[in-house]
């Protein structure tokens, strides 16, 4: 063994003096976020009543308030309005950054390649001392970069060494699935969010995700049903956070449409009113769904076999004409076991027969109206076997006793 005296008197120092290894930042409700935060203007208290009445839980910062003293003002009505943010540094050095109870943390970088993870790590150190407990922010690529943007050979490699180099409080991504008749994106979205469900169980952090909520590009403005199903997708790999693409409508020659939840003027198109629907019940679930872990992710497609499709899985079956499920089982923190089942259609709704390995009157539903877990019903009662019905892109969440 190498002896290094040196480190045993810098350790036997740091005891000596109270040092610790700073807090880490703990995430204590889901998150539902966005990006292009609302400006900080003579109408900012109005525009943070109305992003809180929309269900968000956390605002993250950088376009409406980018100065010192409009981060101070987003502060305080986040505060008023019992929201979180991740805030804009505004030029200003570690020990300088505000704090307070509503901050969760710091914008750090969008999408950055390999070859700034060194320099990164340094600025998330400098944080995490400054600010223990706070969140150093990075979100990075999705999986159809390119091994340029990556500054990797494969998004694998990229994502496994920004865990590695990095070592982040929280891992978050942006994947915009094309949702078209001609070009359906949603199992590349599955396979990014499979990804980052394995780095995150492996590191032990949560992760997040961007959707998109607006048309761009080749983008079309996408449906309530499609904004659901981005949703109930990541939730199924055992999301902790989904962030809407975009809140306010950014101004630019990339989105010539406006169609964002709010325009670039203020005013509130249809996605307002899905996407308060949406987070209404994902606030309601929130609780219940930071004490899961993910076990397994399954899907059962259209005439596929149950017994082997969802071989291991609580869920056993979910039988109807066409339907298309996606499956998310977890482990609750209190030794229970849940089930998480998405209808894949985004255009249809499915009526499922279903089946858990436990009689139907030990499963439990969580109520996206108040949260509560109580005996599930049948919607079909006349029927046999357990009817349940599923919006399109919808899901519905079971709790099971204990294996």
């Amino acid at each position: 063994m190498v002896r290094r005296p040196w480190l045993l008197l810098l350790l036997l120092e740091a005891v000596a003096m109270g040092q610790t290894t700073p807090a880490r930042f703990v995430q204590d409700r889901f998150a539902i976020g966005l990006w292009v935060d609302p400006p900080v203007d003579d109408r900012a208290a109005e525009r943070y009543a109305e992003l809180a009445a929309a269900n968000f839980t956390v605002v993250l910062g950088g376009f409406g308030a980018r100065t010192a003293e409009q981060v101070k003002r987003q502060l305080e009505l986040c505060e008023q309005h019992d929201l979180r943010a991740i805030v804009a540094r505004a030029g200003l050095p570690p020990e300088q950054l505000p704090t307070g109870p509503a901050l969760w943390g710091y914008m750090v970088r969008d999408e950055p390649n390999c070859a700034a993870f060194a320099g990164l790590r340094a600025e998330v150190d400098a944080l995490r001392a400054a600010r223990p407990g706070k969140l150093a922010y990075i979100n990075l690529f999705p999986n159809y970069a390119s091994p340029a943007q990556l500054g990797a050979a494969t998004y694998e490699e990229h994502i496994a060494r920004f865990q590695r180099e990095v070592v982040p409080d929280v891992l978050s991504m942006d994947h915009y699935p094309p949702l078209q008749p001609q070009a359906d994106g949603r199992d590349g979205y599955c396979a990014n969010l499979a990804v980052l469900r394995e780095q995150s169980l492996a590191a032990g952090v949560p992760f997040w995700n961007f959707f998109n909520t607006m048309p761009f590009g080749p983008h079309w403005d996408p449906t309530e049903a499609d904004l659901r199903w981005q949703v109930h997708a990541s939730l199924a790999y055992g999301a902790k956070g989904v962030l809407y693409f975009c809140y306010w409508t950014p101004r630019g020659d990339e989105f010539p449409k406006g169609g964002a939840i709010l325009t670039a003027e203020g005013r509130r198109t249809r996605h307002y009113g899905q996407a308060q629907r949406i987070n209404g019940g994902l606030k309601q679930w929130g609780p219940t769904l930071l004490q899961l872990t993910s076990r397994a992710v399954y899907r059962l497609r259209p005439g596929a076999d149950p017994a082997e499709a969802l071989a291991g899985c609580p869920l056993t079956a979910a039988v109807a004409p066409h339907g298309d499920y996606l499956i998310g089982s977890f482990t609750h923190a209190d030794g229970r076991r849940a089930v998480l089942l998405v209808n894949y259609d985004r255009a249809f709704t499915s009526w499922p027969t279903v089946s858990f390995d436990v009689p139907p009157a030990a499963v439990l539903e969580v109520s996206t109206e108040t949260g509560a877990a109580a005996p599930v019903v049948d919607d079909s009662p006349d029927l046999p076997g357990l009817q349940l019905s599923l919006d399109s892109g919808g899901a519905r969440l079971f709790l099971l006793p204990p294996a």
